[in-house]
């Protein structure tokens, strides 16, 4: 029953594909880098970018559809901010990747070795499939 727990712990797969696409292009990670440091407003980082307004409104748009941001009116000026909710979700998804094996190459080199341990020990009985 343990691996029913785990599927609920799990991130909803229609949530995590809008973050990935929105994460796929660098103006939108550099947008969302920004924003994880200060709110900021649209034209400003229309600016920081070297994009138009309706480049930039596109790229928001994507973001916003993937709930990465949040936009807030002040006057005449849109702020944006980073909604910290999917940033944990993609950080939840890839931190089942941690390896229990080790890191870089001692990873494939401790696997390799619990297999031969593993495969060790079944061979270690002494029984071949003829003797009994």
């Amino acid at each position: 029953m343990a691996s029913s727990g785990d599927r609920r712990d799990a991130p909803e797969p229609e949530a995590l594909d809008g973050v990935f696409h929105a994460l796929a292009n660098a103006h939108r990670r550099e947008i969302v880098r920004f924003l994880g440091q200060q709110p900021a407003a649209i034209h400003h980082l229309a600016q920081l970018r070297g994009l138009s307004l309706p480049a930039i409104n596109k790229h928001i748009g994507v973001l916003e559809g993937a709930g990465l941001i949040t936009r807030h009116k002040k006057g005449r000026t849109t702020f944006l901010t980073l909604d910290p909710a999917p940033v944990a979700l993609l950080q939840h998804w890839a931190a089942q990747f941690h390896t229990y094996w080790g890191t870089g190459d001692g990873t494939f080199d401790n696997y390799e070795q619990y297999l031969t341990g593993t495969t060790s020990h079944t061979r270690g009985s002494g029984r071949t499939k003829g003797s009994s």
